[in-house]
């Protein structure tokens, strides 16, 4: 197997991780708030997931075009998981569709200070980003319950 294929076989791990953590999520869990701080809420946790996953950096470091699919709204735990599953597959389409020799090109100048850092570096960053956002999401659940 590639690099690539191994990223995306570690993508595809966390995030069947995740969906199995948040199966059955029901509006009281999504709306309940621990503390005063929105921050440590499954509410915000979601919608950060997505942000992280479909962010305008992502395609352009990538060397790709953007996807214009727009983010549904996050009124209660169903959207909210529908808007992370579009951002996860709008993210995982954009590794899909790179070969192992654009996953080794340098990101470039649109990375700024992060220019010389390659592709694969910058796709380990996010599924990093991943893993303890979506951790931090089955925490959430694990205190409500």
């Amino acid at each position: 197997m590639s690099s690539r294929d191994d990223i995306l076989e570690l993508f595809n791990y966390c995030w069947q991780r995740f969906r199995a953590r948040m199966a059955g999520l029901t509006d009281d869990e999504w709306r309940w708030q621990p503390t005063a701080d929105d921050r440590l809420t499954l509410r915000w946790r979601l919608a950060h997931i997505a942000e992280l996953l479909r962010e305008e950096r992502n395609a352009r470091w990538l060397g790709l075009p953007p996807s214009l699919v727009p983010v549904p709204e996050m009124s209660d735990a169903a959207t909210a998981l529908a808007a992370v599953e579009s951002a996860f597959a709008v993210w995982r389409g954009y590794l899909a569709s790179m070969t192992e020799e654009d996953f080794g090109a340098p990101i470039g100048r649109p990375a700024g200070r992060y220019g010389d850092a390659t592709r694969r570096s910058f796709a380990l960053h996010i599924v990093d980003e991943l893993i303890h956002h979506t951790a931090e999401a089955a925490l959430l659940r694990d205190l409500y319950a």
